[in-house]
């Protein structure tokens, strides 16, 4: 009779797991035998001692000999090749629809009203359906997203931001946006990163599962810091400066122990980046072996990992090459650049900060005009995908060729700008030698219109694409706004070195013979140096030499890109910064003064005095109280009302409990749950691990709320309770105006 009660308990075990897949399977592969009644007999049943199968036992040896160097290392593998993976499959994809826009476009005929509609009819109906399809499943898929994660990793939870079904709405929706190519002028990075993100997330989750343990907050916070370093590392195939760049943009203090995990994982996304695109290069050479020269390509040109066709640059690495970098140049040499030209590069960076600011001022300004203004502020509440058509119609309409699109060079691509801005020959010298578009074919002459010459292209380039990018980053999609920024500061930095090699025709040089001047190496320092002040990051002067390839520029790409950091981060906020103010995240911003005066502000001058405590022998009507005085997530307990000496903290779930298991003091006697009791004695009082004196320093508070991720800190003078400061006093008006 024993034996079959264990029986009937052990069935109604094994039925509660019934619902999942292949369950008969799944029990023999964890070594459960079946016995003669048809039910399974196998180890940790009842406390039972029972025979494994050797493929369990098995299983279980392998399991325990990958463990051994450490579960995360395959994680963080899986995640560097899944997001190869994506990026590349993504790139891939873009590249066949903007092919098929760009044959639209060639085969319509000479009818300008059919070029046009054909022009902007297919980014129109790509940016309505990203943006309906994408806010149609999460409001969070809009936008880059990095001012959302800056702020998880700040310690500040966003519900269902890093859910995974937000994944495929961010995929497609960026590969509609993508697939917009310049018209819109919108790229890949933030939106990417938070892709990334919520891969590592998901992965976490698988790994508690695998290893059988609870989730470890510090764990998944190593998991997202090497998500964001993988999300930029397999968008340029640039794993240092892919992790170093992500270290600047989202975190204010980082861990030296989670520098390998991002660097293993970067490393190995852009690893199977770069081996995916060698791979797809050697099947673009080999389909066109036996091509007509008349013949499209297999892939058409624009997409990084994507074959380029004939005729190419002289900056392109050959397709056999193996491991190459995104942007190959061939700046070959040997003095790419004379100590003299040195006054030039500070220039740049001079020009580039003090454009980033007026571009952070007019972004910021424009997003809260947006918000504010009745008609769009309708728009964006209600019909996203109409605000999208309406903006992006007026884009494609600027950027038509026959209009003012043969100006701005609006055929290219946004990587052909970038390959054609990194051009290592000198247009004014090129340009009386032309012939025109038609018989040349190559890139640098889409910026040599007749009537207007490379100077004046550029210079209108830059003119129109600083309000567009402004207006563009309103459109309610996922987008990503690093890569314009770069082909932005290339063009900055390509206007200025060919006024340089104009003014200076046989270069310059302070000993020896006179070293040609060489505007690619100013587009180079003009992309780190714009970009890095728009997100206040240095980083961005290693990523474009490895994006590049070239590292003869390296000194001078630092000097501008220092010069414009320190302009713009004495002005303005970065740009994700920016979003995050815009948008009210819970977040600190950082103290951009170092004024003496900073420093004397204390804790005293700013704290929240008013704060709602409970005393360790208070009961059902003070608890009541409390909670409806205010919605905080713990309250803090002191030893009496008479002795107001702080003793710890207790949870408001604990308190709802606490009101829901005692009898309240006026309620009938039927209605009586239990007897009277106090916090003290039926309440688990959390001890206080820090506090702060109302003398501390706004900046030391400061820096221990980004150190330790803290949301609030109480203030005690002589162990009594005296107030609180929380994120929102740090960054508020006591604080803000001092800073």
């Amino acid at each position: 009779e024993k034996k079959e009660e264990e029986d009937e308990v052990e069935r109604v075990l094994v039925s509660e797991h019934s619902w999942r897949p292949c369950p008969i399977a799944r029990r023999r592969v964890r070594g459960e035998t079946p016995d003669h009644k048809g039910g399974f007999w196998g180890r940790g049943f009842l406390g039972g001692q029972h025979p494994v199968s050797p493929l369990a036992g098995c299983l279980e040896w392998v399991k325990r000999q990958l463990f051994r160097v450490g579960e995360d290392w395959y994680f963080l593998f899986i995640l560097g090749v899944l997001m190869a993976i994506i990026s590349f499959t993504m790139d891939i994809i873009v590249t066949r629809l903007h092919s098929a826009h760009m044959w639209l476009y060639r085969e319509i005929g000479d009818i300008g009203v059919l070029k046009y509609l054909s022009w902007t009819l297919y980014p129109m109906t790509l940016a309505a359906f990203s943006t309906g399809f994408s806010q149609s499943i999460t409001p969070h898929s809009g936008g880059s997203g990095i001012p959302e994660l800056k702020t998880i990793l700040m310690g500040v939870v966003l519900e269902d931001y890093l859910a995974i079904q937000n994944f495929g709405a961010k995929v497609v929706g960026l590969t509609c946006t993508l697939t917009c190519g310049s018209t819109v002028f919108l790229g890949k990075v933030g939106p990417y990163v938070h892709l990334s993100a919520m891969a590592a997330a998901y992965l976490g989750k698988m790994r508690t599962t695998v290893t059988r343990e609870y989730e470890n907050k510090f764990k998944q916070h190593e998991m997202l810091v090497a998500a964001q370093a993988v999300g930029v590392a397999t968008v340029f195939g640039a794993p240092i400066s892919g992790v170093l760049f992500s270290i600047e943009v989202m975190s204010s203090h980082f861990a030296v122990r989670d520098y390998w995990r991002g660097f293993f994982a970067a490393t190995c996304g852009a690893f199977m980046f770069r081996l995916l695109a060698v791979f797809n290069n050697e099947q673009g050479t080999a389909g066109q072996a036996g091509c007509a020269p008349s013949s499209p390509l297999p892939f058409p040109r624009g997409i990084i990992g994507v074959p380029t066709p004939k005729p190419t640059p002289s900056f392109l690495s050959p397709l056999a090459e193996t491991i190459a970098a995104v942007f190959k140049s061939d700046l070959k040499i040997d003095f790419p650049f004379d100590l003299l030209e040195t006054f030039f590069f500070l220039i740049l960076g001079t020009i580039c900060g003090i454009v980033a600011c007026a571009y952070l001022f007019c972004q910021r300004w424009m997003m809260v005009a947006v918000k504010k203004n009745r008609l769009t502020a309708k728009l964006l509440a209600t019909d996203k995908p109409v605000y999208t058509v309406l903006v992006v119609l007026l884009l494609a309409s600027v950027t038509f060729p026959p209009g003012l699109g043969q100006f701005m060079a609006s055929r290219l691509t946004m990587k052909e700008h970038l390959i054609s801005l990194f051009d290592n020959r000198t247009w004014g010298s090129l340009a009386p030698n032309a012939s025109g578009v038609a018989n040349s074919g190559e890139l640098w002459q889409e910026w040599n219109h007749p009537s207007a010459t490379i100077y004046g292209t550029l210079t209108f380039f830059l003119l129109m694409k600083f309000w567009m990018l402004i207006l563009a980053t309103t459109l309610p999609l996922p987008a990503g706004y690093f890569m314009p920024i770069f082909i932005y500061g290339a063009a900055i930095g390509r206007l200025l070195g060919e006024v340089v090699a104009l003014l200076f025709p046989r270069g310059l040089h302070s000993e020896g013979p006179p070293q040609p001047i060489i505007p690619a190496g100013y587009a180079v320092a003009g992309a780190a140096a714009f970009a890095g002040s728009v997100t206040h990051a240095v980083s961005t002067a290693l990523l474009v030499c490895e994006a590049t390839g070239h590292l003869g520029h390296v000194l001078p790409t630092v000097l501008a890109v220092l010069v414009a950091n320190a302009i713009s981060q004495k002005n303005q906020p970065s740009f994700y910064d920016a979003g995050i103010i815009v948008k009210k995240l819970p977040y600190l911003p950082p103290i951009r003064s170092r004024h003496i005066a900073s420093y004397r502000v204390v804790v005293e001058e700013f704290m929240e005095r008013r704060v709602v405590a409970l005393a360790k022998g208070d009961g059902f009507q003070e608890v009541l109280v409390a909670l409806d005085a205010s919605a905080d997530a713990e309250y803090p307990v002191v030893e009496s009302t008479g002795s107001p000496t702080l003793v710890g903290t207790v949870s408001r779930s604990q308190l709802v409990t606490f009101l829901q298991s005692h009898e309240h003091p006026q309620a009938p006697q039927g209605e009586k749950l239990a007897t009277v009791g106090t916090i003290g004695d039926d309440c688990t009082i959390e001890p206080i691990m820090l506090q702060f004196s109302p003398w501390t320093s706004l900046h030391q508070a400061y820096h221990l709320f980004q150190l330790l991720k803290l949301q609030r800190v109480f203030v005690t003078h002589s162990g009594e309770l005296v107030g609180a400061v929380s994120t929102a006093e740090v960054r508020g008006e006591n604080g803000g105006k001092r800073e």
